[in-house]
């Protein structure tokens, strides 16, 4: 098994690194919400770092479940990244084509981690700024060769609709939700059909972006301390994420894993199947009905 990695890379030492280490693996991560109408995977035909192969977090999943990109078992997981050329020995650098310049890419970071695999890294700032520096992409793709991979599951760190209902009442974590401001307090639609904005009661607002630099990379550790405590959030505590689908509610995973966190828990049906499922006392908004 590889040795750990650190959680951000730069453009600069991914250019280097790609010419002097060993086994390494680039995965182009990019995943967009429908109504944006963008193809991730047409553009990542069209351009992308050279070397990168494309991980698609909506095939990589539990495709029974009737909510979108679940975690898969561990057999699944094993397989896709297995015939993306990965082991235990790769160090694998994720990254999106996302104009924030980490959307998508921290949930894939966070899954490798989850199934076991600690050597592996984000490209800090993204397609955007390795674009931005001048640094090649191509349209280019050689097909990995299969290999094994061992996944390992760390159910420590996924909770479910239960554990979240309960914790309402021990309060045995806190409840951290990465989506925008207006769409916790209940005052701007969320993107998918059929679901109203609002929060978890007792839950904290910390909005993923506003872990990101205006030039889409995360911010500095001190100031990434100094934004938990600002929101309310003890990084000394055990802390349990979430957003819409578990996709950006994995900023809030890496950032506190810069900050010394030992280990964030993520709710992995999101404020998706928590609006389906909780009673009405249960989804607090200040904007209730006005959405549908």
């Amino acid at each position: 098994m590889a040795l750990q990695a650190k959680a951000l890379v730069t453009s600069k030492w991914l250019s280097q690194a790609v010419q002097v280490q060993g086994k390494m693996r680039i995965l182009d991560t990019s995943w967009y919400l429908p109504k944006l109408r963008r193809n991730a995977k047409s553009e990542f035909k069209q351009k992308h770092i050279p070397g990168a192969a494309f991980f698609d977090i909506d095939q990589c999943c539990d495709k029974t479940s009737p909510l979108d990109h679940m975690l898969p078992t561990e057999k699944i997981f094993a397989d896709y990244v297995g015939n993306l050329g990965i082991d235990g020995e790769t160090h694998v650098v994720v990254y999106d084509g996302s104009e924030f310049g980490a959307f998508s890419a921290p949930r894939v970071w966070w899954m490798f981690r989850v199934f076991g695999h600690r050597s592996v890294s984000l490209l800090n700032g993204g397609l955007r700024n390795w674009e931005l520096e001048g640094r090649p992409v191509t349209d280019q793709y050689v097909r990995p060769t299969s290999i094994e991979f061992k996944a390992s599951l760390n159910r420590s760190w996924i909770k479910n609709y239960e554990d979240i209902l309960d914790n309402l009442d021990t309060k045995k974590f806190q409840v951290v939700d990465a989506r925008p401001t207006g769409r916790f307090r209940g005052l701007d639609p969320e993107p998918r059909d059929n679901t109203e904005p609002g929060h978890i009661p007792s839950s904290i607002s910390v909005p993923f972006h506003s872990f990101l630099s205006s030039s889409g990379h995360f911010l500095p550790k001190d100031q990434l301390r100094a934004l938990f405590t600002r929101a309310g959030v003890d990084l000394s505590l055990p802390i349990c994420v979430l957003c819409g689908s578990a996709v950006t509610a994995c900023h809030v995973t890496l950032a506190a894993h810069e900050c010394g966190h030992p280990g964030v828990s993520v709710y992995d049906g999101g404020w998706s199947e928590w609006y389906t499922r909780a009673v009405p006392e249960h989804v607090i908004s200040e904007g209730r009905g006005k959405h549908l």
